[in-house]
């Protein structure tokens, strides 16, 4: 089985709501970063075999089969063909893992993963809402999801609030957390950290969520999301709008149109979890991974997980003892913003980009998604 190689990575500044992407069809948003990881890598595009993204509220202008417009909105060859993924926030991390198994399993040489969600333009909960209004019924109901699930409340709102109870994370954790994770993005962009990765965007040149002047006072005189919970606005990811994508190719096509990868898919897992309590999945996920790769969580260099919300990340840690040093060492979700489909490609595109900046060997990334799942991926610096 040949190995899989992620050439490069690009991403989009990361638009908050309402910000200056929210005015962008989805489409051109995504034409944009396949058009840039062309320019970058200087393959020629006709030799790509798939194009895969992820994109969770297909509806409006997301619909359509997004991969494949805009693949086409970006002016590339009509004969690369494209697929449009649902694995809920982990969508485009699983596009990368289609990618990956695409090369690994000899049925294709180059692919394109990726995502892109405008959540200004198509809301979180779009399809369900809508549909619910117009009478086509709502997902999570029927006879057999109510003889297993009866009625439960089905919420990440719900789930998050359950995890913080469950793992004793107050709400003053969850505060210092998200604060943390604003502090580090900010320096991040001070820095130049995130140079090698971000193209700008319709005049967009930096993520516009970070906060430098948000302080734990600030955060303190926020309403709760639900009365008597523990969870607000400033512990969870910000609604927002973006897109990113990485060329994956097999060994032979490295050589063949003269690559220079910046890392192998060493691993990859994915696995099921309590669709009500919904975000623990990234517990299993990393045990499933880590004893799939034989490493263990010590040996990862770096770490991405999904700021979702705070306590998601909390109670992993408690469970994993992962390092909250090199645990999103460069801010998170809760910061830098989560495009639900594009998530994912984010996080990869980040992570092997720090991992060849700060000379680490291995990166894991991992995040809950709705529904009860949760991917985890290694990837080993080349």
């Amino acid at each position: 089985m040949t190995e899989a190689f992620i050439v490069d990575a690009v991403r989009t500044p990361v638009g908050r709501r309402k910000g200056a992407l929210s005015q962008i069809h989805p489409a051109d948003l995504g034409a944009h970063v396949l058009r840039a990881l062309v320019t970058r890598t200087a393959i020629d595009p006709g030799a790509v075999d798939d194009v895969y993204f992820g994109c969770v509220s297909q509806m409006g202008a997301q619909t359509g089969n997004i991969a494949r417009t805009s693949w086409l909105a970006a002016g590339l060859p009509q004969h690369v063909p494209g697929t449009t993924i649902d694995r809920q926030c982990g969508s485009s991390q699983q596009a990368v893992h289609f990618a990956a198994q695409a090369v690994m399993s000899g049925t294709a040489d180059l692919v394109i993963a990726g995502g892109v969600e405008v959540m200004s333009l198509v809301p979180i909960a779009s399809p369900a809402i809508v549909g619910e209004r117009e009478g086509m019924g709502t997902p999570y109901d029927g006879e057999g999801w109510r003889t297993h699930f009866g009625g439960e409340e089905v919420s990440q709102f719900r789930g998050a609030e359950r995890i913080a109870r469950k793992w004793a994370v107050s709400r003053e954790d969850m505060e210092r957390f998200a604060m943390d994770s604003h502090q580090r993005a900010v320096a991040a962009w001070a820095d130049g950290v995130f140079a090698d990765e971000v193209v700008p965007a319709f005049g967009l040149k930096a993520d516009e969520g970070p906060r430098a002047d948000t302080t734990l006072e600030k955060m303190a005189g926020l309403r709760t999301l639900s009365e008597g919970g523990r969870l607000t606005a400033a512990v969870s990811s910000q609604i927002s709008d973006g897109a990113a994508a990485l060329l994956v190719a097999s060994e032979e096509a490295v050589h063949r149109h003269g690559l220079s990868p910046l890392a192998r898919v060493h691993s990859m897992a994915v696995v099921g979890s309590d669709p009500i309590d919904m975000l623990t999945g990234p517990i299993p996920a990393t045990e499933k991974i880590l004893d799939r790769s034989g490493l263990s969580i010590d040996g990862m260099d770096l770490i991405e997980i999904n700021e979702a919300f705070a306590s998601v990340v909390l109670a992993w840690q408690k469970e994993t003892g992962a390092s909250p040093e090199r645990t999103n060492p460069f801010g998170g979700a809760i910061a830098l913003g989560h495009p639900l489909g594009a998530t994912g490609a984010r996080l990869m595109t980040t992570l092997v980009h720090q991992l060849r900046r700060t000379g680490g060997r291995y990166g894991l990334q991992t995040m809950c998604e709705g529904g009860g799942m949760a991917n985890a991926t290694i990837v080993e610096r080349v």
